[in-house]
């Protein structure tokens, strides 16, 4: 059984990314399933530090946009909202071209708080990057803005 209560369309979710960092980072929100939230992003000069790897930071960007999407996804968008308390992340492989492939699952979805982990992988399914998203649910106090 689906965990979504906002409807979902992918044209729609990544609409909502235009100038935004994801936009400017070219994240993609490629699935949601039934209880997940799957999007990419490119190793390339925008994501790369200067040594030529994929940035910490990137991966970071990626694992926070998608879990945060996957928590305003299981909302009632109308009243609610969640925003990012805490984020942590494991860098584990280097990456230096490409994509990279990262996937939010909810570890916790409570009323006041939400924990979301983003296994980051390489294309060749390994995995590049692991992350824990911890999100507050607060009241939206003005109307949804998308």
């Amino acid at each position: 059984m689906a965990i979504w209560k906002q409807s979902i369309d992918l044209d729609r979710v990544n609409a909502w990314n235009r100038n935004t960092l994801v936009e400017l980072l070219d994240m993609q929100v490629t699935e949601i399933g039934a209880e997940h939230v799957r999007g990419t992003m490119p190793v390339d000069a925008r994501t790369r530090q200067p040594f030529g790897l994929l940035h910490g930071g990137a991966s970071v960007a990626l694992a926070e946009s998608l879990g945060s999407l996957a928590a305003n996804l299981v909302l009632e968008g109308d009243t609610h909202m969640a925003v990012g308390l805490d984020i942590n992340a494991n860098h584990l492989r280097a990456v230096t071209s490409g994509h990279v492939i990262g996937t939010a699952r909810p570890l916790h979805l409570g009323r006041s708080t939400q924990v979301w982990e983003i296994r980051i992988e390489d294309e060749g399914g390994n995995l590049v990057c692991i992350s824990r998203l911890t999100m507050a649910v607060v009241p939206r106090r003005s109307p949804k803005a998308v």
